[in-house]
Formats: structure tokens, sequence, C-alpha cells
């Protein structure tokens, strides 16, 4: 394979970062590591149109209906190539349901974890496995 081609990467992307690279690798062909990924992304944040707070500066700014439709013109209808895919998903996870995701990349190589957060704190016990993918079954040294 051309290892400059698009297949030959691997995103990886977290709640809003996993719907994204679901819709990277569907376009590029590409695979795609998914932690905890928001499944319905127009349809959950629907509800924060308005004026917010930036997480870690406090700076003011405004979510735009826009912004909706825009993450709905980018929604992938269906997962076309579920070898590669990687889904993390957390059951503790207190912002989505992993049972949408659990749902949504059926058929997808998939690891449940047990409890953890949306943050996926325990993310280091998990690494090895992603990298594993991510790299294509070649050993990962520590």
């Amino acid at each position: 394979a051309d290892a400059d081609s698009p297949r030959e990467l691997t995103v990886i992307g977290s709640s809003l970062g996993g719907f994204y690279a679901t819709w990277i690798a569907e376009q590029l062909g590409c695979k795609a590591v998914l932690l905890n990924p928001a499944v319905h992304a127009a349809r959950d944040l629907a509800t924060q149109v308005g004026e917010h707070h930036m997480y870690h500066s406090g700076a003011p700014f405004v979510f735009l209906p826009e912004y909706v439709d825009e993450l709905a013109a980018i929604h992938a209808p269906r997962i076309t190539q579920p070898d590669r895919y990687f889904l993390v998903a957390a059951t503790g996870d207190e912002v989505l349901d992993w049972r949408e995701m659990r749902d949504r990349y059926a058929g997808c190589r998939q690891r449940i974890v047990q409890g953890s957060d949306h943050g996926l704190s325990d993310f280091a016990e998990w690494m090895p496995e992603v990298l594993e993918f991510a790299l294509g079954g070649k050993p990962v040294r520590p």
C-alpha cells in the first residue's frame, strides 16, 4: 500500500471528535478509533443553541442554529466498512448513551468499558489496544 495514501491514516476522535472522525473515515476510506463518540450530534446539540462560555477561559461564544444544520449535513447515514472502525465506549459515560454507540457501530471492533466516564479517565489502560488497531496489528512497544 502507498504510505502516503489517506487510506493508511487512522483518525482518532472523542465525543464530537468521534462524530467528525466517522465522517472523515467515510470520506477518505481510512480507519477510525472512536472514543465515546457522539452518534446523533445534530440532535444532541440542538438544545445548546445560544450563548455559552469557553470551558477554560470563560470567554463568551454563541452556538448558532446553522451549526446544528452543518452537523446534520455531515452525518454518515451508515458505516460502509465496519472493519475500519474501533469503538471504545464507556458504560459510565455521563454525557452520551453507550448503547447508541454500540448500535451505531455494530459489526465494528468494540471495547465496551464497564464504568469509566465520558472523558475515559482510564484511557491509559485501553491505549495499547487502540495503538495496535491504529498501527495495523504491529506490536506496540512500551
